[in-house]
């Protein structure tokens, strides 16, 4: 959630002022949406008020405002705010008419009953003029809201929400649910003509990532994200679709909505890699859309399946035998974060231990980062727990204390799954985590597995779930192990050939790739280049000096021997692990012109179907979340202009762009200073 335009927003609700809305509901019945007001980064055009001026009130006004004592300003007695002694008496009714319709019908009474509320809630206003804005900014404000905080339209209708807008300002009037859906709706077909456009620029070949989720309406979704890697050797990423995979939900009906994606977006032909999530369904979806793409001979495609779900099922094995005493360790560490008097004795005795430091709120979440953090407190901390759990044993019961076999079983998983934790660790702050990069790690993992399977002192528990562990990770390998991946795993320049697993590294593959190369990226970027002479030249009758001959007869000799830098590219040493593999490429693309255009196509197909610290931080709990609570009504339109709002693309109805930035502007202007407070509970700035 953006929590200063949130700040911003409800100030912008309690100062809204005179001039009420000029963009009304009938911007979704067929009206030009370029009469969205001052949020639109086109200009309005002028507004007719169809409303009859109000007749002044030269002798009713003194009901509704009295004179200050120093005789130069006029204050509303239900609001407060103060105007100059020689404001006209028709803005004064404007006024009235604006911020407290039916003022002619509630008497002094209720004017004096008005005024007690208002000192409570705001203080006297400076002197001058009242900012003039539209009632429906807020709507946009509200609308941009939902959008990044992932909320559906039926939000705004909670009735606590709703009353606190009506207790800031009675006159605000916000959409219904309706409208907001109507409005969204519009502006995911805007974008969405925006996104067509800009992947038609894109001249390299796409990547695609599928991820797929059930909300509590029961309602099977698919995510579509495209990846590409740009000229400027900048790593894209985009959101095309989120698709409603319909009953039965099997591999023909996700094959059709990829389908209706690629077709829409006009990139079937351009597509390279499929990353699944590793469901029967999708391979079956993939393997369909393979057949497909070959039957048509559009060009080479493959599919893969994602690495960080692999790994995930991988460590789940592994956490088997310790998983009611991670429940028993998550239940403490709950009360530890609860409570700041136990957290404070905690970390005292931590450091009397000298037991580590700890930073409170530990990670409780199921998730393979919350689980490692438990095994490592009591790995590494495990006096300081026995300690507070027997200090606040008739709080925390006895029961939450760890015996000695409890320990020794910690210990061991914790020991043997810290590779795990490093690798996911690695992954997941990788900048651009290649294939090559995730297949080094997880031969990592399978050498890993191997040594406790093969290891004299691991117990026979261990080993069991080792074996399973094992099996998951064969059935990657097998899955993954084609010449596709090879050769995106090459062009890493960190793996090469020489940190490529063994069961990838053949010679039959690297024949295949030189010959890949060749085909495809050898001449076919660079047709200009291979040939001596122009047709002018020839018009010309050849008209070439001697030297320019002599020069292009060398140029020819060079070709040849550069069309083989894949050989060139190969002999030399790996890069550094900590290489920036993009930056590297950008750098030496002119030493390899041809290859760097296969690089730029290859490295962009994906080894995870999400993004890696989703599956495995606590974090992700929030994404399912949102998920799962999104109702199908708005879920396309919500989840997909998000993503195109992070990339840069701009907000829009129709062919008009809504100007957030002026909104903003508004709404920081309509503000009161920090120093004076407008209500009398503020919110803290949570810059």
């Amino acid at each position: 959630m953006n929590f200063i335009s949130f700040r911003f927003l409800w100030q912008y609700v309690f100062l809204v002022d005179d001039q009420k809305s000029m963009m009304d509901v009938a911007l979704m019945s067929n009206v030009d949406p370029v009469n969205i007001g001052l949020g639109c980064s086109d200009k309005p055009a002028p507004v007719t008020s169809l409303k009859p001026r109000k007749k002044t009130m030269t002798s009713v006004y003194l009901k509704f405002f009295e004179t200050a004592a120093d005789g130069k300003t006029r204050r509303c007695k239900f609001c407060g705010q103060s105007y100059s002694i020689a404001t006209a008496t028709g803005n004064l009714g404007r006024h009235l008419a604006s911020r407290h319709p039916g003022y002619d019908k509630s008497g002094d009474a209720a004017s004096n009953a008005v005024v007690r509320t208002a000192t409570v809630v705001k203080k006297s206003q400076p002197q001058g003029k009242a900012n003039q804005v539209d009632y429906d900014h807020l709507n946009w404000l509200l609308i941009r809201w939902l959008v990044l905080a992932s909320l559906p339209p039926s939000t705004l209708e909670e009735k606590w929400l709703v009353n606190s807008y009506r207790f800031l300002n009675p006159s605000i009037q916000i959409w219904p649910s309706d409208k907001y859906r109507t409005v969204l709706d519009e502006v995911f077909r805007s974008m969405r003509e925006d996104v067509r456009a800009l992947l038609e620029q894109v001249p390299s070949k796409l990547s695609i990532t599928l991820d797929f989720w059930t909300s509590f309406e029961q309602i099977y979704y698919m995510s579509v994200t495209c990846q590409w890697i740009d000229e400027n050797w900048c790593f894209q990423k985009l959101l095309l679709d989120i698709c409603r995979i319909p009953y039965p939900r099997g591999g023909a009906e996700i094959y059709r909505c990829l389908i209706k994606v690629f077709k829409f977006y006009n990139i079937e032909n351009r597509i390279l890699s499929c990353t699944h999530d590793n469901s029967t369904s999708a391979v079956h979806a993939c393997h369909t859309l393979k057949e497909d793409l070959d039957g048509q001979k559009i060009g080479p495609f493959c599919y893969i399946p994602c690495a960080a779900r692999t790994l995930n099922m991988i460590i789940d094995d592994g956490l088997r035998a310790a998983k009611q005493l991670l429940s028993k360790i998550r239940e403490f560490v709950i009360e530890l974060n609860a409570s700041s008097m136990i957290s404070e004795d905690f970390i005292q005795l931590s450091t009397a231990f000298q037991e580590g430091t700890w930073k409170f709120p530990l990670d409780v979440s199921t998730r393979w980062s919350g689980n490692y953090q438990l095994l490592d407190l009591v790995r590494k901390a495990g006096k300081s727990v026995d300690a507070v759990i027997c200090k606040y044993e008739e709080m925390l019961g006895s029961r939450m204390l760890l015996g000695s076999c409890d320990k020794s079983v910690v210990n061991i998983v914790h020991q043997y799954l810290e590779p795990f934790y490093k690798t996911t660790n690695n992954i997941c702050t990788s900048k651009v985590p290649t294939v090559g990069l995730v297949l080094f790690f997880m031969d990592h993992i399978s050498e890993t597995i191997t040594s406790c399977r093969e290891s004299r002192h691991s117990p026979e528990w261990l080993k069991n779930a080792a074996e399973e562990m094992a099996k998951k990770a064969r059935n990657y390998i097998n899955q993954v192990c084609n010449i596709f991946t090879y050769m995106t795993a090459i062009l890493d320049p960190r793996i090469k050939g020489e940190l490529i697993p063994d069961s990838l590294n053949s010679e039959s593959f690297l024949d295949e790739a030189r010959t890949h190369f060749m085909r495809n990226y050898s001449t076919n970027h660079f047709s200009s280049m291979s040939s001596g002479y122009n047709a002018q030249e020839i018009e010309d009758g050849g008209s070439v000096s001697f030297a320019e001959e002599i020069a292009r007869k060398k140029r020819r000799t060079n070709m040849s021997s550069a069309t083989d830098e894949l050989t060139q590219y190969l002999s030399e040493a790996p890069a550094p692990i900590p290489t920036d593999v993009l930056e590297w490429w950008k750098v030496n693309s002119t030493r390899y012109p041809r290859l760097s255009v296969m690089a730029r196509d290859f490295l962009a197909v994906q080894a995870t179907s999400v993004v890696p610290e989703e599956l495995f931080c606590g974090k992700g709990d929030e994404i399912d979340k949102q998920r799962f609570c999104m109702p199908h009504d708005t879920a396309q339109a919500i989840f997909c202009i998000k993503s195109w709002i992070q990339v840069g693309i701009k907000f829009k109805i129709k062919s008009t762009e809504i100007d957030y930035e002026r909104l903003m502007e508004l709404a920081a202007a309509a503000a009161p200073p920090d120093n004076s407070p407008a209500v009398l509970i503020r919110s803290k700035n949570n810059d």
